[in-house]
């Protein structure tokens, strides 16, 4: 009896096995473009174009040696590190106290205020572009890493704010009034209580704010020439560079440039955002 009981409790559903299917069908059409930019960027340019296209080939790092010394490669990664993490951190800095301001404080529509500021985010990126680029040239601040980094904290900020305000919300408001009875101000218990209990949401919404900021092309393409010019730039750069098709060596290798750095940083921060994810949808 016990072993028709053992028996019947390890027995797994159907479904059970249809979603684990269907999820890794979906990793792996979703990982296979990946799979094969990395694969091509190896390649030598008669490997690229056989047919039917082969998995079996001697690698080479020609394409990689030849565009890592005469595209800047370095340098351009080097200015998307800087731009993607300095826009990071200061929309981090606004959003959050944006969004615990619409969370905390009684002000009639504040709801319906956080909604028109993400939707500030449906704006052409086009349509803010070409300004920014006028006024940046009044000023004098071309193709430098500030204006790009203020360019992308205006698509990055309404991005924050509405992420944290769902975590300011989920969290009770005895933990400020209990700092305030103490004799802490309203920032004063902002920054000593809630943000060490957000530190995962803060950090999960970072990342991602980063991921955004490394991929953007449009903002860095107008407001950069040379010495501020991103890694999406050298990209677009090498596939408009050729006359007679795309060069898909050097856009491969390129590619794989770019996406490696973001991977590794993934991985390195995978068990914050996990857990801010975690949280969120628990408080949620």
């Amino acid at each position: 009896m016990s072993a028709a009981v053992s028996v019947r409790r390890r027995k797994v559903p159907v479904g059970h096995y249809v979603r684990v299917t269907s999820g890794v069908v979906a990793c792996l059409l979703f990982l296979f473009p990946v799979f094969w930019m990395v694969l091509t960027s190896f390649k030598m340019p008669r490997d690229i174009f056989t047919t039917p296209p082969t998995l079996f080939f001697t690698p080479t790092l020609e394409t990689y040696i030849s565009y890592m010394s005469r595209a800047d490669i370095p340098y351009r990664m080097l200015n998307t590190v800087i731009v993607a993490f300095g826009s990071a951190f200061i929309s981090i800095i606004a959003g959050s106290m944006a969004g615990y301001a619409l969370a905390r404080i009684r002000l009639r529509g504040a709801g319906m205020l956080g909604a028109l500021i993400l939707l500030s985010r449906g704006v052409p990126p086009i349509a803010l572009a070409v300004p920014m680029f006028l006024v940046a040239r009044s000023l004098g601040l071309t193709d430098k890493h500030i204006t790009l980094i203020l360019a992308y904290c205006t698509f990055l900020i309404p991005y924050v704010m509405w992420l944290m305000r769902g975590f300011f919300m989920a969290l009770p408001k005895e933990l400020e009034e209990s700092a305030m009875i103490d004799g802490c101000t309203r920032f004063g218990a902002f920054f000593r209580i809630i943000v060490p209990i957000s530190l995962p949401g803060i950090l999960s919404t970072m990342i991602f704010s980063v991921i955004l900021a490394w991929e953007e092309l449009l903002f860095a393409l107008v407001l950069t020439n040379r010495n501020a010019s991103t890694i999406p730039v050298s990209i677009a750069g090498i596939a408009g560079d050729s006359v007679n098709g795309a060069n898909w060596g050097a856009l491969t290798a390129v590619g794989t440039l770019t996406v490696v750095p973001v991977v590794i940083f993934a991985l390195l921060v995978q068990k914050w955002l996990i857990q801010g994810l975690a949280d969120g949808a628990t408080k949620g």
